[in-house]
């Protein structure tokens, strides 16, 4: 039976001379895996271009129960990116959040709100005529509310430190070392509650920037099973250094 449903592109992997399967996180289904054949040809119908990380789309799919690869009938962008594929900032900001992404969610079942969340954000972020260089810290703090560990709100003027384990503040510092301290767990707060369009008004030098950046990831090691290692937020912080 085949069925409509909108996707975000998580991962494509070569299959053959000329096919892919790739793994899409689809509003309706959750993360399946999707064999499309011929995507190297010249008039291919559903082409490469198409399969970039991130990239949103609306699809009509079969979709069998229990099944490991599904197919694919139609595929096209919507919305048609405007500006990531073209701007070396957000093209690699999108890099970096979809290995994120594909990192936390990759057992994820059909869920409603995370997807909005993820295709509300990222249609924002090709829409902003200006480069936001704090989106992904932001994105991922505001992620982390829909994957169920999000920071608590909760603290008192006498609780200084947050710790990262546990996701809360403390009036002291922790036994171990993951933890921030108040500077540090200002920006955390004021980055998961501040809308995207605002985000600009917070103000962070490049090495502020990083360390948030490496505290993020860690606070996403500590609450994500097999999160591994990243490989791209070096770029990424390359690119915006």
């Amino acid at each position: 039976m085949l069925h409509k449903t909108r996707g975000i592109v998580l991962k494509t992997t070569l299959y053959g001379e000329s096919s892919v399967v790739v793994q899409i996180f689809t509003e309706r289904f959750g993360i399946q895996s999707y064999l499309i054949n011929g995507v190297k040809k010249p008039r291919a119908k559903i082409s490469m271009n198409m399969l970039q990380p991130l990239h949103l789309v609306d699809m009509v799919v079969y979709h069998k129960q229990a099944h490991g690869i599904q197919r694919v009938s139609e595929l096209r962008p919507s919305p048609v990116f405007s500006s990531i594929p073209y701007d070396i900032i957000k093209s690699t900001v999108t890099i970096f959040l979809n290995e994120v992404l594909y990192k936390s969610i990759r057992q994820q079942m059909a869920d409603e709100n995370l997807f909005d969340f993820i295709f509300s954000a990222i249609s924002w972020f090709d829409e902003c005529r200006d480069v936001n260089v704090n989106f992904h810290l932001a994105f991922l703090l505001k992620l982390s509310r829909f994957l169920g560990f999000a920071p608590s709100m909760q603290t008192k003027s006498d609780h200084s430190f947050f710790d990262l384990q546990e996701g809360e503040f403390r009036t002291s510092a922790p036994a171990h070392r993951n933890y921030l301290n108040r500077e540090d767990a200002a920006l955390f707060i004021s980055l998961f509650n501040t809308p995207f369009e605002n985000i600009f008004l917070i103000k962070l030098d490049n090495q502020t920037r990083r360390s948030i950046l490496d505290k993020i990831l860690i606070y996403y090691t500590l609450h994500t099973a097999s999160f591994g290692d990243i490989r791209s937020h070096e770029v990424l912080q390359e690119v915006l250094s």
